[in-house]
Formats: C-alpha cells, sequence, structure tokens
C-alpha cells in the first residue's frame, strides 16, 4: 500500500485471525505465545523468524503478567491490500510508566514499567509503538512481516487502524471497521450491528463488504446508502463513513444511528453529526456534513461500547501513528460491557 497516492484497504480482521487474551497469571505467556504462532505459521512464517515472534510474545504477556494491573494482549492477522502482518497489541490499567525512555534499555525493570523485554521486543518487530501515562496505563503495539528485513528504511504504516473486540462470553464481535485509501483520500467506516454475537457479527460484516465492494471515489452519503441498502436483509445497525482528505483539509462525514465521530486536536476534540435511524430499517433524511480538519488532528469514530466521557489531550499525538491513538482509546474509554471498535485515521499526505 502507498499510504499517500494508491490504493489499499483495511477491515477488521474474522474472529480467527483476532485472539484477546487476559495477561495476569503467569500462565499466560504461552497461551498468548500458542495464538502467535499459530496465526505467524498460517502467514508462512518459519524458523528463526518464527522463534523471534515467540521470544517476543513471550516477553511481552510476561510482562503484563508481572507488572501490569488488568494486562491484555491481543494477537491478530492484519492485512492491509495484498500484504498481511502478525501483531501483537498489550494494554493495561496501571501503574503506567514514569520514564518511557528508560523501559526500553535492558536491564531496567521497575513495578512500573512493563520491565524487562521492552528493548528485545522492539529489536525483533519491524514496527513497535508504545504510549503511557503514569497512574492510567500502558499500550505497546508491535508488528512483525515475515521478511523481517529490519535493518531497512521503515516502511510507513496505513494512515488508519481499528481495534474491535466483542463483549465477554461472545467469539464474534458486533461491531466492525473498513478503511480504504484512494488517491490521497482515507474512506472510513464503523458499523454497531444490533445486539450482540453471530447475527450483529453478519449485519456488521455486510457493513465492510459493501465499503470494500463501493466504487471509489465517493461521497460519504452515498456510500452510507449503499450499506443501508445491503443491511436491509440484516437486523441492521448504527452505521458512519467520513472521507479525510488531508490535501484539502476536509473531512465529510454522515452517520446513521450512535456511532461517534470526533475531530481530535491535541487540546480538544469536535463532534461529527448523525442523524437517528438504523441502517438497513426504515429511516430519516440521511445527511453529510463537511469539517475543517486541521493539520494536526485525526479523526477517530467509534461504536457506543466506547463512553464518549474520554480526555483528547491524554490520546497519543496523530504523529505516532493510528494504531496508539485506537488502542489508548480502547483501553480508556472501552468500559462499557458491550461489543467494542474503534478506527482512528491520521490521513496521508501532510503531517
Amino acid at each position: 500500500m502507498d499510504p499517500l497516492t494508491g490504493t489499499g484497504w483495511m477491515t477488521s480482521p474474522p474472529s480467527d485471525d483476532a485472539v484477546w487474551l487476559r495477561a495476569e497469571e503467569p500462565s499466560a505467556a504461552a497461551g498468548a505465545r500458542r495464538q502467535a504462532v499459530r496465526m505467524a505459521e498460517r502467514l508462512g512464517f518459519a524458523g528463526e523468524r518464527l522463534g523471534q515472534i515467540q521470544l517476543a510474545v513471550t516477553e511481552a504477556a510476561t510482562n503484563l503478567s508481572k507488572h501490569a494491573v488488568r494486562g491484555e494482549i491481543l494477537v491478530r492477522i492484519v492485512r492491509t491490500g495484498e500484504e498481511a502482518v502478525l501483531e501483537v497489541v498489550c494494554v493495561d490499567h496501571g501503574p503506567g510508566m514514569t520514564d518511557v525512555r528508560a523501559s526500553r534499555l535492558d536491564g531496567h525493570s521497575t513495578s512500573g514499567t512493563l520491565g524487562l523485554g521492552l528493548g528485545s521486543i522492539e529489536r525483533l518487530a519491524d514496527r513497535t509503538g508504545m504510549h503511557s501515562r503514569p497512574g492510567a496505563g500502558t499500550v505497546l503495539y508491535a508488528g512483525f512481516s515475515r521478511s523481517g528485513d529490519r535493518g531497512a528504511v521503515p516502511v510507513p504504516g496505513p494512515p488508519f487502524a481499528g481495534l474491535n473486540r466483542p463483549i465477554d462470553g461472545e467469539e464474534e464481535c458486533g461491531d466492525a471497521y473498513a478503511a480504504r485509501v484512494d488517491g490521497g483520500t482515507v474512506y472510513a467506516m464503523v458499523c454497531d450491528g444490533l445486539g450482540h454475537g453471530p447475527m450483529a457479527a453478519r449485519a456488521a460484516q455486510e457493513a465492510v463488504r459493501a465499503i470494500r465492494e463501493a466504487v471509489l471515489p465517493a461521497r460519504p452519503i452515498d456510500l452510507l446508502r449503499q450499506v443501508h441498502q445491503r443491511l436491509g436483509a440484516t437486523r441492521g445497525g448504527a452505521v458512519a463513513v467520513a472521507s479525510v482528505d488531508r490535501a484539502a483539509d476536509t473531512v465529510r462525514y454522515a452517520g446513521l444511528g450512535n456511532v461517534a465521530g470526533w475531530i481530535v486536536g491535541p487540546e480538544r476534540r469536535h463532534g461529527m453529526i448523525s442523524v437517528p435511524g438504523i441502517a438497513g430499517a426504515k429511516t430519516r433524511t440521511l445527511r453529510e456534513h463537511s469539517y475543517t480538519l486541521p493539520p494536526d488532528a485525526a479523526v477517530v469514530m467509534h461504536s457506543d461500547g466506547l463512553t464518549d466521557k474520554w480526555d483528547a489531550a491524554a490520546l497519543p499525538a496523530p504523529s505516532r501513528g493510528p494504531l496508539l491513538i485506537a488502542a489508548d482509546l480502547l483501553r480508556s474509554a472501552g468500559v462499557r460491557h458491550d461489543d467494542r471498535c474503534v478506527l482512528a485515521v491520521t490521513a496521508p499526505g501532510r503531517r
């Protein structure tokens, strides 16, 4: 994927491609390692590279169980166009790090950090990121390609990233996201299928397929109409679609239902407007709104599995990448007993 001018896509992975695990006991490392090996082998990882992934995942899970509060680890396959990578995302709810730079040094370990192993994880992975706030918690991600050419110049990741998680007790998530970049514009969609479980997941995946199959360029309101029509054979859901055009410093947004859309700056956020209704059912007239996108802002969309009472100033800066924003928001705001989904867009082009 060319994040500036080309085409590419990313969607929420199916349940077999993403597993959330609690990392509160020493035994968690073995479970995380097994899941990582299973997914890595499906992608063709073998030999030394497979061993490096096992080491990194073991270090991450072990440090969560030793030092973190309510530590969790996500192991998933992320597909962006024709490329597929193995990704590990760690989140916890405290105690956070007072000195992130020191925590990356080999041999550094305190009860207030993830501790020993961060340096090795960063060396083994192709792409990493970390954000921590003392007293709040830490998010860490590491991505692994099959080649593992870590000596090469880093390739910029896509200008969008999402995370979703099913409600406890369900394997399939009724919330889903999709993002595509076309000609320098990012098209982003979040769907919250009504209810939970397989029927909600089916509705959300129909919305994803509608975006995947849409002809671009297109207005968000037209994409929303296509999703609305596609969901007519399902139980329906709340849906929002945005187009993020950094060259024009503009976001266009059309929403139906209670998916939240925000333009997030360094110190404040601005909400975007949706109309009440349910995609796939009788609804009001759809509307599209246009907003100015400041140079240092990101676009964030999330389902109502996340509370809207979160602090924009506490999020990672957009320059640090969309996955850190999505992970930190899921960690801090994903407190409701519900399916959860968040999609962040930092936009291609000017930074």
